[in-house]
């Protein structure tokens, strides 16, 4: 609302979106831990899918609304941006609605290893693990490497196919703009919905994988799109195809967004550094997708839309093929379900069960 035409405050815009940035990283640890505080690590898989759910219809619902301001108000557009704001409100109501005592600390920080099976229930308490040993973790620092990778190759794909729709279309350019996004949520809410469901019947990775290899495909398919359009022109057809394929980015987003949470907190149980661990693996995505914005707009302006696809298609196939080829399947054995249902492999049990044992010896009194 206080932007200035031809970049006057240039500089208080940056301000603006350090202050963003800054208390936008709070909210992943802050809110995960209070998750897990209150569920314990038991309950995580079904709530971070609530949570990542109500997550993607919120922000569907709120670019809906934008969209819906700008569209009819269109130059002027500067009222859309209070939308934000009153949503704020009803985030610091409802959390202080959450009492203290109903939030166990340390199985907050993932100092206290539960069972799904209430009848048999066995807890396992650990010391925080050393600082140093949880950093120097082999799964923690390949799985923070995936997360900055494919964040280096995502990050930037929605701001191109928002340019690649709406360039020269004013309001409705912005109306396509916000089509991009709300597709994408819709999709991320039952992408969140499916994992949450079966994360713990079929593990982890199987699920995971889905959504790092969604991205390449898409890329894929937008680099043929564009060239269609390069050789036949556009149209409302093609148009409507190329935003379909935010269904991919909804599949993608959907199920990193919800994964990366439940596999930060199997790597870092019992080590009472989730938060840490939490934090780690988000600022190597805020990373990369700093570096995404520039690199994709870069490789957009010197060499064209389609091109940039199909580079930053190939980038994506990095981090599908590290978690395929160098990632252990990390869901906790003792939270797999009972004998009438599909359990993980056995070679996965005795991989996590080999990872459990290094960390009880590194961390146990």
């Amino acid at each position: 609302m206080t932007a200035e035409d031809n970049g006057a405050n240039l500089g208080w815009m940056i301000f603006i979106k350090f202050l963003q940035g800054a208390v936008t990283a709070l909210i992943p640890c802050g809110l995960n831990s209070i998750t897990q505080g209150i569920v314990g690590t038991a309950g995580m898989t079904r709530q971070v899918s609530r949570n990542e759910m109500m997550n993607h219809l919120g922000t569907a619902i709120i670019v809906f609304t934008g969209s819906f301001i700008a569209y009819n108000q269109y130059p002027d557009i500067g009222t859309l941006f209070i939308v934000s704001p009153i949503s704020c409100i009803g985030v610091v109501y409802f959390l202080s609605r959450i009492k203290p005592d109903d939030i166990d600390h340390d199985a907050a920080r993932g100092l206290v290893l539960e069972s799904d099976d209430s009848a048999a229930a066995s807890q396992e308490a650990f010391k925080a693990g050393n600082l140093l040993q949880v950093l120097r973790d082999p799964v923690l620092l390949m799985f923070t490497l995936i997360c900055f990778l494919f964040h280096t190759a995502n990050g930037c794909i929605l701001p191109l196919v928002m340019q690649s729709l709406a360039l020269g279309g004013g309001r409705y350019g912005i109306l396509l703009s916000g089509f991009c996004i709300i597709v994408a949520q819709t999709f991320m809410v039952a992408t969140a919905k499916i994992c949450g469901e079966n994360s713990a019947l079929y593990g982890r990775k199987s699920l995971f994988l889905i959504g790092l290899f969604s991205l390449p495909l898409r890329c894929l398919i937008l680099n043929g799109l564009l060239y269609i359009r390069v050789q036949h022109g556009s149209s409302l057809f093609l148009q409507i195809v190329i935003l379909s394929t935010q269904i991919l980015d909804g599949i993608g987003a959907g199920a990193f967004g919800t994964m990366y949470i439940l596999v930060t907190s199997d790597i870092s149980g019992g080590t009472g550094r989730f938060s840490l661990a939490l934090g780690i693996t988000t600022a190597a995505m805020s990373i990369g997708g700093t570096v995404s914005g520039y690199l994709g707009e870069a490789l957009a302006e010197d060499l064209g839309y389609r091109e940039a696809f199909m580079i930053l298609g190939l980038m994506a196939l990095v981090p599908a093929l590290l978690y395929l080829f160098c990632m252990p399947e990390t869901l906790p054995t003792q939270y797999t379900p009972g004998a009438n249902a599909q359990k993980v492999t056995t070679n996965v049990e005795e991989e996590k069960k080999r990872l459990l044992s290094s960390r009880n010896n590194s961390y146990q009194v």
